[in-house]
């Protein structure tokens, strides 16, 4: 039972591994299968050559090794991988619930509760910033649209490129999301095109 629990974690592990990481493990194996079929063909010939058996055993353990190899480094990326993962999902319910903005605090905080972190609290630390950069840019998002909104509303511009450029003049500080507002701008228009027809 646990040898097929094993192997399953495998079969999942090689799933979820990158295209570089599978194609790696493909090679190992066909040289482990031409060199199983090499010493079957010299044990089984009538005058077994002794040296060519002896090598093609050889070179059979290094392929084992070399496949065992494989599949353990493919094992550390997958827990390395599964571990960001755990950690940003645990860590972005723990800010949000939280509602701090201190990555110092968040950290201190974060650790105190969930202990076994304690020993990646650089890893902790970069990942706060990161998300508390993502829910920095999502507020600044949310209310570039309901101003973009706003001022479409207010101003009867029928060109896309106008309200660009009205929107910029009046509000300097979004001036770096011209792509967005362009964007935004183009949805809200289309909405309300397909709502007047």
């Amino acid at each position: 039972m646990p040898r097929s629990g094993r192997l399953r974690s495998f079969i999942r592990e090689y799933k979820e591994s990158a295209k570089f990481e599978k194609i790696s493990f493909i090679p190992p194996f066909l040289i482990l299968l031409v060199e199983s079929i090499l010493l079957a063909h010299a044990i089984t010939i009538d005058v077994p050559d002794i040296m060519v058996v002896e090598l093609t055993i050889v070179l059979l353990i290094i392929s084992i090794i070399e496949i065992i190899f494989v599949s353990g480094e493919m094992h550390q990326h997958y827990k390395e991988s599964n571990f960001d993962k755990i950690l940003t999902i645990k860590l972005d319910d723990f800010i949000i619930e939280s509602k701090q903005i201190n990555v110092k605090k968040i950290v201190e905080e974060f650790i105190e509760k969930h202990p076994a972190y304690s020993s990646n609290r650089n890893k902790v630390y970069h990942t706060a910033c990161q998300i508390l950069e993502t829910h920095k840019e999502e507020k600044i998002e949310e209310a570039l649209a309901n101003k973009l909104k706003l001022f479409i509303s207010k101003n009867k511009r029928k060109n896309v490129d106008q309200v660009l450029d009205g929107f910029i003049a009046k509000y300097p500080n979004y001036k770096k999301y011209r792509i967005e507002i362009y964007e935004k701008t183009c949805e809200i228009m289309g909405s309300k095109t397909k709502k007047s027809k």
